[in-house]
């Protein structure tokens, strides 16, 4: 199955942010593979109870819920965090 391109943009204490790289026509979306990115990033990342933002295809910053290394949803924007150089 092919998933979503994306790269590590920061990581820090509280937080991952990932960025969709695409190319949408050879990969689906960071939105449309957000089960496969937590489950990647809690395998590789020490992801933990860190909160995981990504900034999507048209450069939105929202932000992938999950607990214990699994999918739990999406939330808008990524209030009470200031991301560094966004």
């Amino acid at each position: 199955m092919n998933h979503a391109a994306f790269r590590i943009e920061q990581e820090a204490l509280e937080y991952i942010l990932i960025r969709d790289i695409g190319p949408w026509d050879k990969h689906p979306t960071v939105t449309n593979d957000a089960e496969s990115i937590v489950e990647t990033l809690a395998r590789g990342c020490s992801l933990g109870s860190r909160r995981l933002f990504y900034i999507d295809s048209e450069g939105q910053i929202d932000e992938l819920l999950h607990t214990t290394g699994k999918f739990a949803g999406f939330k808008a924007g990524h209030e009470g965090v200031s991301l560094e150089g966004k």
